[in-house]
């Protein structure tokens, strides 16, 4: 993903539960529990950045080989 440097890739819910395929139900349940990536409400919507998810998913493969 391109990111310019002022500029911050936000993704949904159903966007980031696209990315690490789950359901959104299932996205939802590791907010609730702290298990998943960082995320925010913008404008009453749930939302992540980009580099938020691909952290989560970089830690989770060093958490795996660990």
């Amino acid at each position: 993903m391109d990111q310019n440097e002022n500029e911050t890739v936000h993704l949904t819910l159903a966007e980031t539960a696209k990315r690490l395929r789950k359901s959104q139900a299932g996205i939802r349940y590791m907010i609730q529990t702290g298990t998943g990536p960082r995320s925010g409400l913008i404008g009453g919507r749930r939302m992540f950045r980009a580099a938020d998810v691909e952290a989560y998913i970089a830690s989770q493969f060093e958490t795996a080989s660990a």
